[in-house]
Formats: C-alpha cells, structure tokens, sequence
C-alpha cells in the first residue's frame, strides 16, 4: 500500500500518516459493518436489494466516511439530514437516542427513504453521528408503494417525518414508532426496518467507540476531520491540473402534463476556477406539475456524484463537497423544489438529468473519460391484494431494472448494469418476487440493438415482463422518463431506445402506458413488460471497425438488419446457428459512403410525413429516432411536434456536428 506522507495531517493530537491510514479505513469498516448489519436483519425484498446506504458523520453532520456500495444519491444527502436533527434538537440529544427523518424538505431524498441517525458519545461529548438511510416499500398515499405521478403536492406521497424521536436514552418511544409504521400499506415489514436500521447505528456506533478505546478520543476526532481535510486537497490537487473555464450543458425531461407538448430543460453550466467548482442551474425549468422535481438536497447530491464520476479514486466525504459550489436558482424550479411540491419521482427525473448533463459537461474537461448518456432510473410498482391466502393482505411489487452505460473514449459502454443512481443497487432475484407477490416474470433478457451506435457501442438494456395471476383490486404505476428524452450519444453517437410499459403487448387489448403513469387498473392474467435502455453511443458509428460489429451480432447485442442501417455493415449469414458471419467489405464501403451522404438531411425530413410512414409500418421506431430525428406516440404514432424540434436541435449537437 502507498501512503501519501502528506495524508495525515499535523494536529494537537500528534496525528501520524500511519495512524490516519488505519483509522481512515477503519471508519470505513465500520460503516461497512452497519451495512451488513441491515443486510441480515431488515424485513423489506427492497432494502435487501441494496436500496439503503449509511454513512459516519462528524459532531457538526459532516460526511466522514460512506459505505463500499452505498447508493450516491443517498450519500450526498446524509449531512443534510444529520444537521436537520441538530437544528431541531440542540442540546436536547443524549446517548441512546435514535432519531428518525424522511423529510425532502430537510435535505432529504424522498418520502420512502427513511434515515435513522444515532448520535455516538465518548463519555459526555458527542463525537459524531451513525446514519442508515433505507428505502420503505411503501410510505402512505394515494398509491401502493407510494410513487403518485399525478401528485403535485406532497400530501398525495406519504408521510413527511420530520426529524422526530424514536428512541431516548436507549429507550424505544413505541408511541412514536407505531405512529410511523401505522402511515404504511406494510405496518409489519416496516417495523421490522425500523428495528433493523436502529440497530445498524448501533453497530457503527460500537466500532467508533472501540476506536476511542484504542487510539484515545480526541485522535479519532482529529481523524474524522483529517479525513475531510484529505478528500478536498486530493480534490483541490486534481483540479490544478484541469483547464479552468466555462462549460454548459442541458438534459430535459419528457415533459411537463400542465404545459404544451416539449421537453422540460435542465440546465447546468459549469465554471473551474482557483476557488473550486462551481455550478449554476438557474435555467432549469420551473418545477413540472408532477412529482418528477428535486428538492435542495437530492440537487447537490446529482452535483456531488456527477462530479464524482470523474473522480473515482476519491472518496466520497464533505471534503469534496467543501470544493463544489452551486447556485441553484430561485425557489420553484423544477430542481429547486420547496414544500409542499411534489418530488417522490425526482430519482427518475431532475436526478439522472443533471448527473448526465454533468457526463457530458465532464467529457469535454477530462476527455479521455468521455462517456455519453447512460439509462434512466425506472420503477415498476404493482400493489393490490394477494389472494394466493385467505387473509388477502396488501401486497407491493416493486421492481428496478439494470441498463446500459453510455459508450466511453475508448471503450464501449457497461451493459446490464446499475443506473448512476447507485451502482450499488442490486437487481431483485425473480424467485423471491415470485414468492412474496402474485406476479410471475414471464422474460428477463439483454434487448438487441437497445445500446445506442457508435464508435464505442453503449451499453445495452434489458427487458423484463410479467403476468398477474392470483390478485385483487390491483393497480401499476411507472416512474421513469426518456420516452421522449431519448438515452443521448455523443460525439457523432446516436440514441438508445425509449423507456415506456406496454400492457397485454401483442393481443387485441394492447396499450402503450408512457414511461410515468400511476394507478391503472389490472386483472390477473394481464400482462406487462418494458424495456430499460441502453447507454448513448459514442463516436460516428460509420467508423465502428465491422469487425467488432460482427462479435456483436454474435453477441446478440445487434441485430444483422441495424448493424447495416446504423453502422452500414454489410453481414452475410454463414451459419448462424454456430455464429459464423463475415463482412461484405465491398458492399460495407458502398453503403457507409450512401450513409454519409444522406443522414444529414434525414434529419431535414418532414416530421409529419416521417410519423405517416411509422403509422403505417414502412419505418420501425430506431428508424424514426436514430435516422430522423423525430419523437411520437409509440403506441399511437401521433407527432409530438415541438418535441421533434427540441430532439433534432440535440441530435444535430451531440450528433451530426461530429460526422465527417
């Protein structure tokens, strides 16, 4: 192991650089520690997916330490919360207490992540905090699992915990806790992930003290400091080497229901100097009448792991988030969110925006790690009444998918993996959904030609559907976007494919859903699937070596009929069954050369004679976005106009602005 001599910094403590090494990993370890604490205990298939994070924070609620796998946004969010408790209670904290906050109004993410926080003494001085944030399956509302679209304010999501007393001296205020658990559509599993996150914080809360035995108060103290310290001159240290400047970029959400037809902007513009970085975002949109807006916190948590990004051998502490500064904007926006707008769905929305716009702000200032667009967060929430056992008690489905990362300088894009929201997060095994609810997965697969064409390929996205079988009163809703937003490249890249539900697809009862719905009726035996997209593609795709074009048909990752019309690839069938393919080098040239004479004005066709031709089956849906640049309906064709407009205006950025 390398240890930088400059690591450890000079305190009254004595603090030695081997000292600081070991107790800087040791804090990780104990926070690591807490995370399979919850791991083994907590009651809820969502948590035990990986969807909670923790987090060691110092006496003020500065992050020390994050777990291993821990999920970003929820790890740019803890010292709000940490210090939202020291606001509300002072001097008024003692060993034993445990308190509890879901607050998005507070610094926190949204309704369903709960976070008990436990303040850790050393004899009488408080030291610091132990914190486990985890996801509820259900918080309360109008919906099973408590993800309401149609929610413009907050009182239609669930309960608002703000921060609030669960445990006193080592006491359990059982009051309290009924009070919490009695809001939810699951009052048994969440008490038993109160009980679990409490305990957590014990465990970390342990090893800290175990710590203090060892090395002596005050130099874990130091430590807790020395690590911040050491995170912002690693930062600072890097920054010195970059450009200083001016960089902007703008994502978009689908759209906004209370607003004409057109993409919703998210802006971020960017300026390196001495001082740090700095972000504006004050072009964003006003906050959209829907819960797809971001509160203060779930906004710099994007900022803080966008930056990260470029950044991976740093860690993630408020050393780093003492280097990046941002001007949000007025109150309002749809990044700026205040109480009581609706925000559950910010993950899906402002969230993987400003994280992308960020990649792609970042892939100009550190372009070796140049990476385009990576897929949306999605949730698919069914929530009903089981009625596989007589009780016919409430049940809540709620599942994620893994997608593909925007193809990279170099390299092409990870497929089949996490979203940026938290690589961490784990895709749900079917087998345990399929005991705890009646929803069987009738497919689970990699979608062919679903990672957006380049010279690096992005990553591809997955499929997943399922069918209902013994249920009541049941009803699904969506959390996603980019059905219209397409998942972008960049450098001459080209889209992936939209997200969106499809209902009983392929029978007479057909219906395209959207990619955000809430509470649509379903009966057992319906059905349901969707896609999750693949990354962005980066680099012109025409100059993609046909050779690795052929390993992906192979792969299964393209299709022989899109490796010519997006890569202009001529592949002859040897015999597929044992994956033999070759080139048609000839036909190859002839076809990139027709390619590059016309895809410029694809882009320049009429839209609305572009929309005739998908209605009437003379173009597929990669035909219409990848070559022209235009946005429907996908389940009824119809244009969406101003969309297309603002999609062609990126398209000829991102995209045709690097062609040859």
């Amino acid at each position: 192991m390398t240890i930088e001599r400059d690591a450890g910094p000079v305190t009254p403590a004595g603090l030695d650089p081997v000292t600081f090494e070991v107790l800087k990993n040791a804090f990780a370890t104990a926070v690591d520690l807490m995370s399979e604490q919850i791991m083994r205990t907590c009651y809820s298939f969502v948590i035990y997916a990986r969807d909670f994070s923790s987090a060691l924070c110092d006496a003020s609620g500065g992050t020390v330490m994050q777990g291993s796998a821990d999920i970003a946004v929820h790890v740019g969010t803890l010292h709000f919360q940490c210090r939202a408790v020291l606001e509300e209670f002072g001097d008024d904290i003692g060993p034993g207490d445990v308190f509890a906050v879901n607050d998005p109004y507070r610094g926190g993410t949204h309704f369903n992540d709960v976070s008990f926080i436990r303040p850790i003494f050393a004899g009488s001085e408080l030291i610091g905090f132990a914190q486990n944030k985890g996801h509820w399956a259900d918080i309360g509302g109008n919906v099973p699992g408590s993800f309401d679209v149609n929610a413009k304010e907050h009182f239609s999501e669930g309960l608002r915990i703000t921060p609030v007393r669960v445990w006193h001296r080592g006491k359990q205020l059982h009051d309290v806790a009924r009070l919490l658990v009695s809001n939810t559509r699951s009052p048994y599993s969440c008490m038993g992930d109160l009980n679990a996150q409490a305990e957590a914080t014990a465990v970390c809360e342990r090893e800290v003290l175990r710590l203090v035995d060892r090395y002596g108060k005050d130099t874990v103290v130091a430590a807790m400091a020395g690590v911040q310290d050491y995170v912002e001159r690693i930062v600072r240290r890097k920054l010195a080497e970059l450009p200083h400047g001016e960089w902007h970029a703008v994502d978009h959400l689908d759209a906004d229901p209370g607003s004409p037809e057109g993409l919703v902007p998210v802006s971020v513009r960017m300026r390196i100097d001495d001082e740090g970085i700095h972000y504006d975002l004050t072009g964003s949109a006003p906050a959209v009448s829907t819960f797809l807006n971001s509160g203060y916190g779930t906004t710099h948590s994007a900022l803080y792991a966008g930056t990260k990004t470029f950044f991976p051998d740093v860690p993630l502490n408020s050393g780093l988030y003492r280097v990046v500064h941002a001007d949000l904007g007025p109150e309002g926006t749809v990044v700026n969110a205040a109480w009581p707008t609706a925000v559950t769905g910010f993950c899906s929305g402002p969230y993987e925006k400003l994280m992308n716009a960020l990649f792609e702000i970042w892939s100009q200032v550190v372009p070796e790690r140049a990476m385009a667009c990576a897929f949306n967060l999605e949730y698919l929430l069914v929530g009903g009444r089981d009625g596989r056992t007589e009780e016919r008690p409430y049940f809540m489905w709620y599942d994620w998918m893994a997608g593909g990362w925007g193809g990279r300088n170099g390299k092409d894009g990870s497929g089949a993996t996490a979203p940026v929201f938290g690589p961490g997060l784990a895709v749900q095994p079917v087998e345990g959904q399929e005991r705890l609810s009646p929803v069987l997965t009738s497919r689970h697969s990699i979608v062919t030609d679903s990672g957006g064409p380049g010279r690096y390929r992005g990553g591809c996205g997955l499929e997943k559907g399922g069918v209902l079988t013994d249920c009541e009163s049941t009803v699904m809703s969506y959390c996603c976007d980019r059905a219209r937003s397409i998942t972008w490249g960049i450098a001459g890249g080209l889209p992936s494919v939209p997200h969106g539900v499809w209902l009983n697809k392929g029978t007479d009862e057909e219906r395209f859903l959207g990619a955000t719905f809430s509470n649509v009726p379903i009966e057992p035996g319906d059905s349901f699937t969707r896609p999750s997209a693949g990354g962005g593609g980066y680099g012109d795709p025409l100059t993609r070596d046909p050779e690795l074009v052929v390993e992906d048909v192979i792969d299964g990752y393209v299709s022989v009929e899109r490796a010519a019309k997006d890569y202009g690839v001529v592949i002859r069938p040897i015999d597929p069954e044992l994956d033999q393919y070759e080139v048609d080098t000839a036909a190859t040239e002839e076809l990139r050369a027709s390619i590059a004479a016309q895809r410029r004005d694809w882009l320049a066709e009429d839209p609305h004679a572009v929309a005739r031709r998908y209605r009437a089956g003379e173009l597929d849906m990669l035909d219409v976005i990848r070559r022209y640049g235009v946005v429907l309906d996908w389940g009824t064709g119809e244009l969406h106009e101003n969309t297309t407009r603002q999609y062609r205006e990126l398209l000829q950025k991102r995209s045709a602005a690097h062609w040859a």
